[in-house]
């Protein structure tokens, strides 16, 4: 039979002094434990509470392009599934913009029809609040933007 853990003198009779259990603690350390403890719980609900946070921003932003993608399909009639969408990530707005082509064929190989996006999603769909065309082949950049309308018009999203 193996001897009792409990007995004294046989648990942790190999390890060094300083990592023997005590058979009594010192004064003051456990004010130190107690600092150390509520420290690390905090530390963990700060994480917990950021976690949570980002969790929800991320389904709002999947939330919203789904919307967008069903609002540009149903401005256009056109049931495209090769969308190009940008996301405002540097200015925390709700304002995406979708860019499709405006006839049939491979993507950014025709004119391309942008649509900003801002507000609320109703009913799975966002309003378009402004919009321009791209030349074929061209990326979605400032300077290739034109018959611009809407709020892109009076905004800076357009060349003037």
């Amino acid at each position: 039979m193996s001897a009792d853990a409990s007995a004294p003198g046989t648990f942790g009779d190999g390890l060094s002094p300083s990592l023997r259990p005590l058979e009594h603690e010192p004064p003051g350390s456990g004010r130190t434990r107690l600092i150390e403890t509520t420290l690390l719980v905090i530390v963990g609900l700060i994480l917990a509470v950021a976690t949570v946070n980002d969790v929800v921003q991320q389904t709002h932003t999947n939330h919203r392009l789904i919307a967008d993608l069903a609002a540009w399909r149903a401005y256009t009639g056109h049931p495209y599934k090769n969308l190009a969408v940008e996301q405002d990530q540097l200015g925390h707005t709700t304002r995406d913009i979708v860019c499709g082509n405006t006839t049939p064929g491979a993507p950014k190989e025709r004119v391309q029809l942008c649509l900003v996006f801002t507000g609320p999603v109703v009913h799975g769909r966002r309003a378009a609040h402004g919009g321009w065309y791209l030349p074929p082949k061209h990326e979605d950049l400032f300077r290739y933007r034109y018959g611009c309308y809407g709020s892109s018009k009076e905004g800076e999203l357009c060349p003037r």
